[in-house]
């Protein structure tokens, strides 16, 4: 009867209209009545739930019962054992805590049916349908525990015990509730623990060799700190916070000067952990242990122990961080002041790349203490990083100081605006009047790399872009004329100085007044200027230098207000569509500037599109291009007629640009109709059906993107052309194209309208339309459509690929078979995560999957003979008894790549054999 009469209650217990008194009643009845755990595992459910409900209902009437109700719990759930019902049990108990239920004499007792499962030690059955995982319970029981003070004195004899254990998940668990303990602990409830906490935590970060443990450690010293720092003392009260801090300084200060250094980096850790915990406990601690340390630092000789020594005090100064400005009455690092900055600048002039890393971290922690560095000390910092960033022949030196520089810039502008910029720009400059080298190209490339690095607010970016223009310029016009390099390592500094201050609404409208103009001048001066003159050079026209700049135009283009955009935009179309030069510095050109004009002789002016590309693909969506029907009709125009590749393609990408965020409507559907009209002829035969291919290429991207419903037909045209011995292989990478993230336009950084999901869509709609081109093509051609689906499949998201993998999979591995290496390559790329993603379905074709990556280890190309391999390693993931069949065939095989002639392979070889050895080992 009893489970039947249970279910009734229940649902009385739900019942809003339960009159006062009758909660009380069932739950007496049901702890005098019923021997809770000897019911069913289901039954026993139902009594908690029966009492948290009226806990969540009739709060008041059941505190009414005092510590009966407290008393009665503790019965029901004495002895109990269920995950599913200690869930429910642990949170009814925290409930009577929380919510100030009468505990009365019974607080042990309720402490004891409790922490009876500490800690928890729990595996959950495979497959359990209930899902209750042993890190529930755990922070379940923990919440228990750690919700009261009340059980401190029978709680922390039991945490000392278990962090004395030999079960490292008994020791976790035991620390990492003492840490959340100490949140609601004051000095009562830890006093008389203290010695013995303290006593576990040194030992074990003294002894472990489980990092977790380690940290759990150092997280509970913390804990135990800010605890001690929180409570308030009366008059007469022991200050225990000072009494726990003289037992660390006395147990660890010691060990930082023992010659061997053994346990230098515990003790270290240790005061760190405790220093962290408040501004109180810091002060105290470094007052002692700063001296020391600085001591110790010019006492040893050795970089590697003067290196470890400056990282310990490293630890120390980025504390000092957390608590912001350094006050003079308290602090020991005021008073060290000169000693710091002795020892911090002597690590910088040390020949120890190590120690010179440590003293670049320490250099930037120091600089970012507000009033710590004087004005001599930042004059000593700006030096020492201007040698290391140029003259320190070890590259990590020279990066560290340049990443310093540019850290500390933003907080000392005015020092590195007035001391670092010109110090680099005298570098800079005179090294056009050196003889040159390859030393002094590469000291060159530093100060370019340093200009950029520093440029991290507005005042100083006011500074560094004249410089980097100004060596632009001597670039061009000086007697080393036409080095691409030089040009293009200017144009990555300015890159990166664009990306720097694109945040800054100041400084991203100056470097775009000051860089865009300045490079279309320089651009159209080249362009304009007859190519016998020997005076200027043509670097600007070549491919790999308006590469780079496009990234620059584009950066310093993307972050601007419409309303500043809209101002550049209407001097920028203006130039390419009418030659109106006016708005560009030093404007006075040979001859007039129209890049869209017929005729070979306009050739070098026609490249110049990237530039504009660079700046119309990258504005914002709401500014209004002005002539934009025009400047499209005339970027059709060129990327359909135009015989340099460069130049067609970047008119495509720019036309497709513009389309791609042109608003809806009919302008749109004519424009298109237009390419449409001039791209199926050009497609079908003539001179120009590269360039008509392109076109339709980045036109169905652009749509695609935006979810046109133009873009199926162009999808169908492109699929019709796989079929064509010329243009098919080409058709077939351009998949890569539609499905890839492009780097400078129609992506969402230059905002360009990307729907979400584009890439699952594309799949759908056309993935079965290319299993059937392939069934279906001749086998000259079948090729074009195996490169076009491993394209397609390689950018989708893999989640959506392994639930396709079953009608796709056979396809694949015929894929693996083509001679084309582009195939292979892409193949192998989309198995290798199916591998480890979809072992089940990949384990039916194994023979077939360990065949093909064999034979492919020993491929002509070596990009594939790796790749191949990764796929032989990956397999090792597939279940063990579907592997043994095949572990000799597949280590023998992996014997000869072992002696491959490229060390990347080798790697791959190695690294793949080792894991097939270990198949079908124990504990594997």
């Amino acid at each position: 009867m009893i489970p039947s009469v249970l279910q009734g209650l229940r649902a009385l217990s739900l019942c809003e209209a339960l009159a006062p008194g009758l909660a009380v009643s069932m739950l007496k009845a049901i702890f005098q009545e019923v021997h809770v755990q000897s019911l069913m595992q289901q039954d026993r459910y139902t009594v908690y739930s029966i009492i948290t409900n009226f806990m969540a209902t009739r709060e008041e009437e059941l505190k009414g019962l005092g510590a009966d109700f407290t008393f009665g719990f503790i019965q029901v759930m004495d002895g109990e054992k269920d995950p599913r019902n200690l869930m429910v049990a642990f949170q009814i108990v925290r409930d009577l805590i929380v919510k100030n239920y009468a505990l009365g004499p019974f607080v042990e007792e309720l402490f004891e049916v409790t922490s009876c499962y500490f800690p928890i030690d729990f595996t959950p059955p495979p497959n359990d349908p209930h899902g209750i995982q042993r890190e529930d319970l755990i922070l379940s029981l923990r919440a228990v525990l750690a919700s009261t003070p009340q059980f401190a004195e029978f709680l922390l004899p039991l945490l000392i015990e278990k962090m004395d254990s030999d079960l490292q998940s008994a020791k976790l668990d035991s620390l990492q509730t003492l840490t959340a303990c100490c949140a609601i602990y004051g000095q009562k409830e830890l006093q008389e623990f203290l010695p013995s906490l303290w006593s576990s935590l040194r030992r074990e970060v003294f002894q472990t060799a489980s990092e977790k443990v380690e940290a759990e450690c150092l997280s509970a010293l913390h804990a135990l700190s800010a605890c001690l720092s929180r409570s308030v003392l009366s008059s007469d009260a022991e200050d225990l916070l000072d009494s726990f801090l003289n037992s660390i300084l006395q147990d660890c200060r010691h060990h930082l000067c023992e010659p061997d250094m053994k346990l230098v980096w515990p003790s270290a850790k240790l005061l760190q952990a405790a220093a962290s915990a408040s501004l109180r406990t810091y002060h105290r601690l470094t007052h002692s242990i700063l001296p020391l340390l600085l001591e110790q630092y010019n006492k040893h000789s050795q970089s590697s122990q003067r290196r470890t020594i400056l990282e310990m005090l490293l630890g120390f100064l980025e504390l000092q961080q957390k608590w912001g400005r350094v006050e003079e009455d308290e602090s020991a690092l005021l008073l060290l002041q000169e000693t710091v900055c002795s020892v911090v600048f002597s690590a910088l002039t040390d020949p120890s790349v190590q120690l010179q890393l440590v003293g670049i971290r320490a250099l930037t922690v120091l600089g970012s203490l507000q009033g710590f560095l004087s004005p001599s000390h930042l004059e000593l910092v700006v030096d020492h990083l201007v040698r290391l960033a140029l003259h320190e022949e070890d590259s990590q030196s020279s990066e560290a100081a340049m990443e310093a520089a540019g850290s500390l810039a933003p907080v000392y502008p005015k020092v590195f605006s007035g001391r670092m910029v010109p110090r680099l720009g005298e570098e800079l400059q005179s090294e056009r009047e050196e003889e040159s080298s390859q030393d002094l190209r590469s000291l060159q490339q530093r100060c370019l790399q340093a200009l950029a690095a520093v440029s991290t607010h507005t005042s100083i970016v006011k500074e560094t872009v004249p410089v980097l223009l100004q060596h632009l310029r001597n670039v061009q016009k000086g007697s080393e004329a036409g080095n691409a390099r030089e040009v293009v390592s200017v144009c990555q500094s300015l890159h990166r100085v664009a990306l720097q201050c694109q945040q800054d609404a100041e400084g991203c409208w100056y470097y775009h007044q000051a860089v865009v103009p300045c490079l279309l001048a320089m651009a159209v001066q080249a362009a304009t200027q007859e190519s016998s003159h020997p005076l200027v050079s043509k670097a600007l026209l070549e491919e790999e230098v308006l590469t780079a700049m496009v990234p620059v135009i584009s950066a310093a283009t993307t972050h601007l207000s419409p309303e500043l955009a809209a101002q550049s935009v209407s001097h920028v179309v203006p130039l390419f569509l009418d030659g109106e030069v006016s708005f560009l510095p030093q404007n006075s050109f040979p001859c007039s500037f129209q890049p869209f004009e017929d005729g070979e002789c306009w050739e070098p002016q026609r490249r110049l599109v990237a530039l504009l590309m660079a700046f119309v693909c990258s504005l914002p969506h709401n500014v209004v291009i002005p002539q934009q029907e025009r400047l499209l009709r005339e970027l059709l125009a060129l990327s359909c007629s135009c015989s340099c590749p460069f130049t067609a393609t970047t008119a495509s990408k720019c036309f497709a640009g513009l389309v791609n965020k042109h608003p809806a409507g009919q302008q749109l559907d004519e424009i298109l109709q237009l390419a449409v009209n001039r791209m199926e002829p050009g497609l079908t035969e003539g001179p120009h059906r590269t360039q008509a291919l392109t076109l339709l290429l980045w036109v169905t991207k652009a749509l695609v993107l935006r979810y046109h419903p133009l873009s199926s037909h162009l999808t169908d045209k492109l699929l019709g052309l796989l079929s064509d011995v010329e243009l098919g292989p080409t058709a077939a990478d351009g998949f890569s194209l539609l499905m890839a993230e492009s780097p400078d336009v129609l992506h969402k950084g230059c905002h360009a309208d990307v729907r979400i999901m584009f890439r699952q869509r594309f799949f759908t709609d056309n993935v079965p339309k290319l299993v059937q081109g392939f069934h279906g093509a001749g086998a000259d051609v079948k090729a074009n459509y195996l490169k076009s689906l491993s394209h397609v499949l390689n950018h989708l998201p893999k989640p959506v690929l392994v639930t396709e993998l079953p009608t796709l999979l056979s396809l694949l591995l015929e894929a693996l078979s083509c001679s084309d290496r582009v195939v292979q390559l892409s193949t192998l790329s989309c198995l290798q995560p199916l591998l480890l993603e979809a072992p089940q379905i990949m384990s039916l074709h194994i023979d077939t999957l360990v065949t093909k990556f064999l034979s492919l280890t020993s491929s002509p190309a070596m990009a594939v003979r790796i790749a191949a391999l990764r796929c032989a390693h990956a397999l090792t993931s597939l279940p063990t008894i579907v592997l043994l069949p095949y572990k000799a065939r597949v280590i023998r095989a992996l014997a000869k790549p072992l002696d491959d002639k490229k060390r990347l392979v080798r790697k791959e070889a190695v690294a793949a054999r080792g894991e097939w050895f270990l198949v079908g080992s124990p504990g594997r």
